[in-house]
């Protein structure tokens, strides 16, 4: 039996194999025990991965992204010049190790693959991650498995009946969980976390506090820094990134240390004092809801079994003694906390997880989710550049980087439909649900029930606060789903991308449908650059119409679903202001929009799920504007269906 355990981390990936009976061992890459996560992007779309995606991001760092785990819900990333699905970047990430892994068994086959993720990931992400390992050729089973099960198991051995805390500090974000012992394994009782604290978030308060030493030596060359134009300013600035997080690095071990600066700046030095000093109001949010999450299962701290420490920022000291202190349980740490999810995932029977044990009338998925391999059907096999190897894409999917969860196709990833590789846990077909016992009730001491919060009730808007900068930030996720309509012939991404007939206002079916009666109201024509000042390379059919109230409109049909995604992202560019955002529906179509404001300018942009459609709205001149009038201008006129 071969089982390769990997735990795709936010900046490391580490991987553990278990072969022809020996104890597990950590697989080596590149003769490290971890792989940096980083993916570049060649110019011709091959993806490069690990140290010698580091070492091409110094020739040209716009091509480079070091922590693709952290853009799970972006759906694409752009390098370069390129548009790149979030699956094949970690598909990439994930072939390099399949690809050593094999290498050192001489060519003998996987059995098995586990792969953890956080506990709280829904089905949504894990799909992406199950969509990743098919894309990057795992063609045995696949387990998925929560990383602090994993880690529970590789830190302790539990009777049944007690508890234990894990408390992992990633690159990325913060995770808490409380994870119980059953009669057939773990059951994780409470989870919580903070998707802004990692320790990329250290290394930015660090950063921050070294430019407050030198920008006033140069105010213009460290502004170049924080955003560089040029290659060499990336350089520069990709080089200062990696200085800091080794200066923070060596705090862990040191008391001081020196950050090495670019010219014009002297080099500065920093001591474990002044680190300390800057994260410490944000790890003691972590320790606070490490504390309230313990509580919350009815336990005091004293009743667990422990807290251990996972993840590469844990290893710093003040993490261990703010615990101490808040929690008054001392922590239990590993010299080397980043390979402890890889080797605990080894430990985790595959029907040893169940669901927590709240919540009884809504039972979470199964925590523990087991693919058997499937044969697919033939002639679904396409050659994806970004990923060396052939690897199987969607051909249902306009252009070459599927995206779109509700199309059919030999690599299926929406929940709800079938598919020749259905990852729906509870559906029946390829991939199938390991079998799993029902919730378990523990009989901690003094543990009384949980009571369950009401739920709070969600506004339609969303406001969001976007960072300075020259424009607004209208940053579009991927959004995927099935369409919610009734009695509305909605079209097919391909059916808009093969429709070129237009009316005379230039409006193909599918741009009528996201105009709604726009056309018949106001004076539209067709043709023109779609976006709007400083915005290049959105590619696609136009047609502009002039609305009321000095308001504008441009319809866009894109080339692909991709595209209309992209040039979301790139209409504006972060403008300090702030945002909202909600979800909108008209015509049998579904979709999101954001809208900004700035003095007397008014920005919306908003697409339709799963559609090549890009629609932007504008208001120049006059009064002084917010968001929320531009999104009310949105959802009385503009809005298909209004």
């Amino acid at each position: 039996m071969r089982v390769l355990s990997v735990d795709l981390g936010t900046s490391n990936t580490v991987a553990v194999l278990a072969a022809h009976g020996r104890p597990p061992r950590v697989v080596e890459v590149d003769g490290s025990a971890t792989m940096p996560s980083a993916v570049y992007c060649e110019e011709d779309g091959t993806l490069v991965v690990g140290r010698d995606a580091e070492r091409r991001a110094r020739l040209d760092p716009a091509r480079f992204e070091p922590n693709p785990k952290r853009r799970v819900d972006d759906g694409v990333l752009l390098l370069g010049d390129n548009v790149v699905p979030v699956t094949d970047a970690l598909a990439a990430v994930l072939r390099r190790v399949l690809d050593e892994t094999t290498r050192q068994l001489g060519g003998e086959p996987l059995d098995e693959v586990r792969l953890t993720h956080p506990a709280q990931w829904g089905p949504t992400r894990r799909n992406v991650l199950l969509s990743a390992a098919r894309l990057a050729g795992v063609a045995g089973e696949v387990v998925l498995v929560p990383e602090p099960v994993a880690a529970a198991s590789h830190y302790a051995s539990l009777s049944v009946g007690q508890a234990l805390a894990v408390y992992d500090l990633g690159a990325g974000t913060f995770d808490v969980a409380i994870v119980g012992a059953t009669q057939s394994g773990f059951t994780v009782l409470a989870e919580d976390g903070l998707p802004d604290l990692g320790g990329l978030d250290v290394d930015q308060a660090l950063l921050e506090h070294v430019g407050r030493q030198v920008s006033h030596r140069d105010p213009a060359a460290w502004q170049r820094l924080l955003r560089p134009e040029s290659t060499a300013d990336r350089r520069a600035r990709r080089t200062l990134q990696e200085d800091v997080r080794a200066a923070k690095e060596s705090l862990s071990r040191h008391a001081h240390t020196e950050v090495p600066m670019p010219e014009p700046f002297e080099d500065v030095l920093v001591n474990r004092s002044d680190l300390e000093a800057l994260v410490r109001p944000s790890m003691m949010r972590s320790v606070e809801l490490l504390e309230s999450t313990i509580r919350s299962t009815g336990m005091a701290p004293n009743q667990l079994a422990g807290i251990y420490l996972v993840g590469g920022a844990s290893r710093i000291p003040l993490v261990a003694t703010m615990i101490a202190e808040q929690v008054r349980i001392v922590p239990t740490s590993l010299d080397q906390p980043e390979t402890s999810v890889a080797l605990g995932a080894h430990h985790v029977p595959k029907n040893g997880v169940t669901p927590r044990s709240q919540e009884p009338t809504r039972p979470r998925e199964p925590d523990t989710v087991v693919t058997k391999p499937v044969t697919p059907p033939g002639g679904v096999y396409q050659q994806n550049p970004a990923v060396s190897g052939a690897h199987p894409v969607n051909p249902a999917v306009s252009g070459p980087y599927q995206v779109n969860p509700s199309s059919s196709g030999a690599y299926q990833v929406n929940p709800g439909t079938s598919g020749a590789y259905q990852v729906n846990p509870g559906t029946s077909g390829a991939y199938q649900v390991y079998p799993q016992t029902g919730p378990q009730q523990f009989n901690f001491p003094s543990v009384g029930t949980r009571a369950q919060p009401e739920p709070k009730k969600k506004p339609d808007r969303k406001t969001l606060l976007i960072a300075a900068g020259a424009a607004v930030v209208l940053v579009l996720g991927v959004v995927g789903g099935i369409f919610a309509f009734s009695g509305v012939d909605v079209p097919s991404a391909q059916e808009c991308k093969n429709d070129t007939q237009q009316d005379d206002k230039g409006f193909t079916e599918c741009l009528r449908l996201l105009a709604g009666t726009i056309p018949d109201t106001s004076t539209c024509k067709a043709g023109g650059t779609p976006g709007v000042g400083g915005v290049n390379g959105i590619k696609g059919s136009v047609v502009s119409c002039a609305v009321k109230d000095d308001y504008s409109v441009q319809y866009v049909l894109t080339e692909t679903v991709v595209g209309a995604q992209h040039g979301a992202e790139a209409v504006v560019r972060s403008l300090k202001t702030d945002m909202v955002e909600a979800q909108w529906a008209g015509n049998g179509l579904t979709g999101k929009y954001r809208a900004a404001a700035d003095g007397g300018l008014g920005l919306l942009v908003f697409t339709a799920n799963d559609l090549p459609l890009l629609g932007i709205v504008t208001k120049s001149g006059g009064e002084e504007l917010t968001a929320d009038q531009v999104a009310d201008f949105f959802e009385d006129a503009v809005q298909p269906g209004t």
